[in-house]
């Protein structure tokens, strides 16, 4: 034959190169290389068992057709695997695949198809060994979106959310990274993501992963000589959600290896979705070419939820346990517990089981009870919201007015108040609490702490007002 193997598999190549995407010409066929050609057979090299299986599974039937039209009908191809160190032979292992269905009686005997073998692909969520790898994708179907209640403190995180979730891999938003503090949404929203995806696009592989689960894995296999496959498993998903990203500080070789399956899936255009109890800046412990990565696409967070949206939620969960709720149970709820989503419903369900065991009937009263018990073992965070709604009570004005944009004398001093408390006893942002206090910058919050602080130092009958709120403040 005059054709040597290189010119062959070259042809071969510019052929598949029009019948497949570029994305996986590049990750499937690029890394092959031709090795020679006799008797009508063309043996070509490939990186691991597992590239071997997916172009079986594949590209079977592109392949056969590619190599008859260039060797004539009695082509064949032959494969050279490159095995793990770990194998006691350093020479590729030579696997022929017939041109007719490659199926397991068809296998020749020098690679025999045991699925417990150590070099076969490892599905570290199923069983190792498998070859067909089967994914279950780990998602939790009662966190979707018809139940993540929208509000001003996540908006942007669940429109980029859903977004993503209509057009996973081609939008601005990859990686969307979603970060809070605890119990304030942010695996519901990420499995709400992966759930979307799934209805829209039955087809895509979505995987869901806490990073501690990951950890894990790639320890396992570390120990088991099969950290390609651990790999190989990883830049198969369309969709990777990794929960927690933020336990992978101090973690140099899972970073070191999370950092290369990022790297394909971006690459290919599939959608990454993490979370972090951070933003990327102020992670410790992490890589820095990580974080610049975390910062190619969206970093959204999600803050502590207003009060509209707390009595959202709680209506909401109230109405899916099948209870009705008066609306001054709801609000005395929604106002007393508000530093976390998960709190906030963990107090309805008291409520509901107190209500339930004592045979009473869910009232202010019972309310009352429930939630001074349940403070007292339940770490709480003083909100913006309670400290408007202690000093608007204190002066006997609406919330709506101590809000509201008018600049009569009595309210201005009462909204200032409100604003010196919330940055003296809450972790949010001079923006945040001026958005909370009628839409005000920053610069008018740093002004109002600054003429509090200015009154308390001269003026004795306003200084009695702040020691008296004081107390009614931290009482809660």
């Amino acid at each position: 034959m005059n054709k040597d193997c290189k010119e062959v598999w070259e042809n071969c190549l510019s052929v598949i190169k029009d019948n497949v995407p570029y994305q996986s010409f590049r990750t499937w066929f690029e890394p092959i290389v031709a090795v020679k050609l006799e008797s009508s057979v063309l043996t070509i090299q490939v990186p691991s068992q597992f590239f071997y299986e997916w172009l079986e599974e594949h590209y079977i039937n592109l392949l056969k057709k590619t190599i008859k039209k260039e060797i004539g009908t009695d082509g064949r191809l032959e494969y050279q695997i490159i095995m793990e160190n770990s194998m006691s032979s350093t020479k590729p292992l030579s696997v022929r695949v017939p041109t007719s269905s490659a199926t397991t009686k068809n296998r020749p005997m020098s690679m025999p198809m045991d699925l417990n073998r150590s070099d076969a692909i490892r599905n570290p969520f199923i069983i190792p060994g498998l070859k067909k790898v089967k994914v279950e994708s780990q998602l939790n179907s009662s966190y979707n979106f018809d139940n993540f209640i929208e509000g001003d403190c996540n908006r942007l995180a669940r429109s980029a959310g859903y977004a993503v979730a209509n057009k996973p891999g081609g939008t601005a938003f990859n990686p969307l990274l979603i970060y809070g503090g605890v119990g304030l949404g942010k695996t519901h929203l990420a499995h709400a993501i992966g759930i979307e995806i799934k209805e829209k696009y039955p087809n895509k592989t979505v995987l869901y992963v806490s990073s501690e689960r990951f950890a894990q894995q790639f320890i396992d296999a570390v120990k088991g000589n099969s950290t390609n496959d651990f790999v190989h498993f990883y830049q198969m998903m369309d969709v990777l959600i990794v929960d927690d990203v933020q336990f992978l500080a101090g973690k140099e070789k899972t970073q070191d290896v999370f950092f290369h399956i990022f790297n394909h899936l971006h690459q290919s255009n599939k959608q990454l979705v993490l979370t972090s109890d951070k933003a990327p800046v102020e992670m410790q412990g992490m890589e820095q070419r990580l974080l610049s990565r975390f910062k190619w696409g969206l970093a959204a967070d999600l803050s502590v939820p207003e009060l509209e949206t707390r009595i959202a939620i709680l209506n909401t969960k109230a109405y899916h346990d099948g209870i009705e709720l008066p609306n001054d149970v709801l609000e005395y709820l929604a106002y007393s517990i508000s530093t976390n989503v998960r709190e906030l419903e963990g107090a309805l369900i008291s409520l509901i089981a107190q209500a339930s065991l004592n045979k009473k009937n869910i009232n202010l009263d019972l309310a009352k009870q429930m939630i001074d018990k349940f403070v007292k073992n339940t770490a709480r965070e003083i909100s913006i919201d309670y400290i408007q709604k202690v000093v608007s009570d204190y002066f006997d004005m609406p919330i709506e007015l101590l809000k509201s944009k008018t600049r009569k004398r009595e309210v201005v001093q009462a909204r200032q108040i409100a604003m010196y408390y919330a940055k003296n006893h809450t972790k949010a942002s001079l923006a945040s609490i001026g958005a909370h206090c009628g839409g005000k910058d920053h610069a008018t919050v740093l002004h109002a702490y600054r003429t509090v602080n200015n009154l308390i130092e001269t003026d004795k009958q306003f200084r009695a007002y702040i020691a008296d709120l004081d107390k009614k403040i931290k009482h809660t």
